[in-house]
């Protein structure tokens, strides 16, 4: 879960959100590199004196600084297709769970149990216990099993929600009318808070999720 003053992204607990955590690192490599090179370029360009009257135009360096920036971009899109596409692959899961979105709280069903569903609210910060996480904690927690391909199914029965879990790398939006698939792997027990991503109204703050 998040924690005070931490400005990156949380620890992964699935390969996928490792893989978005390593390429979020290789971007932003990418994006210091150009710039420095850039503030650099500048920098001189202020500072220096010298001039050229019969520099008309100048073939070969617009060649490059045409073609370098394409090539830089395909090290960014490359790795970056390659995600989208792992992160769209369903791979025979061992449990699915559904996901409802409701003004405003969560219901869960278990697909392949008969009668398996529960609603989820958001724990009254007056009823939390001591050890509670404050806007964060359930009174009935999504439980999934470790080193399991895990399908989920979201869809909302209102309004636009958002079914997020950060540390995960799950996001996948709830719309009314329609169902939403995705796929996910949980390689480290723990419980993993997330919240709903998607402005639904007044209480939208207040519909948290937690995975055990």
């Amino acid at each position: 879960m998040a924690t005070w003053a931490s400005l990156g992204l949380q620890d992964s607990s699935s390969p996928l959100m490792e893989q978005l955590n390593f390429f979020h690192d290789h971007t932003l490599l990418i994006l210091t590199m150009i710039t420095i090179l850039v503030g650099y370029i500048m920098g001189m360009l202020m500072f220096n004196k010298f001039t050229n009257r019969y520099l008309l135009h100048g073939q070969t360096i617009e060649i490059i600084w045409t073609v370098l920036p394409a090539i830089i971009l395909m090290f960014i899109a490359f790795p970056s297709l390659r995600l989208l596409y792992l992160m769209d692959e369903i791979n025979t899961p061992s449990i699915t769970l559904k996901s409802v979105g409701h003004q405003w709280y969560w219901s869960y069903e278990y697909s392949d149990f008969l009668n398996l569903e529960f609603d989820s609210y958001m724990v009254p910060t007056n009823e939390l216990e001591t050890n509670g996480f404050r806007l964060l904690d359930v009174d009935n927690r999504v439980v999934l099993p470790m080193n399991n391909q895990i399908r989920i199914l979201v869809t909302a029965t209102d309004v636009l929600h958002s079914w997020t879990v950060p540390s995960l790398g799950v996001k996948v939006d709830a719309t009314p009318g329609r169902l939403n698939q995705l796929n996910f792997l949980i390689n480290r027990p723990g419980l993993f808070f997330g919240q709903c991503s998607e402005i639904c109204g007044a209480n939208h703050s207040f519909m948290p999720i937690v995975i055990e």
